[in-house]
């Protein structure tokens, strides 16, 4: 994988430094996040991730669990520079948003298979479904939030969507958001 499109462990400062520097650095990322978030359905929300918004991401998880041990910080660097693939891929993250517990896991239930049926769509109508980790899955559910990989082969979605049985539903990305993944897969 090439590091520059990856968080690498100079990135990353202790939690105490990152706390005195939090106000400066995070509306930055708080914007990459908001280009890439994208509201597929009522209770979907699909958010392709970068360098940057995985490079807070990891801060964000280091202040709030006080993580110092350095096979601690490493294992958070590695577990989220896995989930943008290979060069050449998009990952993101899809978020199961129901606020309601029972109902939530009554649909984790009856939602088991979701998340391999999203998809994005190319400009010459490819349609490409997403990989992910068999492990994420657990017994009788899915989880709320699940990791995925488009495996484009260096190619910017023009769309986004899920033929689920009963989620159906569809979204073509915004110029902003096209530039914004253009710009991702150019770091590849």
């Amino acid at each position: 994988m090439s590091r520059q499109r990856l968080v690498d462990r100079s990135d990353i400062v202790d939690f105490a430094t990152y706390e005195d520097t939090r106000g400066a650095s995070r509306p930055s990322a708080l914007a990459a996040k908001k280009l890439r978030r994208i509201h597929l359905h009522d209770n979907l929300t699909v958010l392709f991730e970068n360098r940057e918004t995985l490079q807070y991401q990891i801060q964000e998880i280091m202040r709030v669990e006080r993580i110092v041990r350095e096979a601690d910080i490493v294992h958070e660097i590695d577990t989220y520079n896995a989930l943008l693939g290979e060069p050449g891929d998009l990952g993101c993250v899809l978020l199961i948003e129901i606020p309601d517990a029972e109902e939530r896991s009554r649909f984790l239930v009856d939602w088991q298979g979701l998340q391999g049926r999203l998809y994005v769509d190319l400009d010459d109508g490819t349609r490409v479904f997403a990989t992910f980790d068999p492990a994420q899955v657990g017994d009788g559910r899915i989880s709320a939030v699940h990791y995925l990989r488009f495996e484009v082969g260096g190619r910017v979605p023009v769309g986004i969507g899920t033929d689920f049985d009963g989620l159906e539903s569809h979204m073509a990305l915004t110029p902003e958001q096209t530039a914004a993944l253009t710009e991702d897969l150019a770091r590849q």
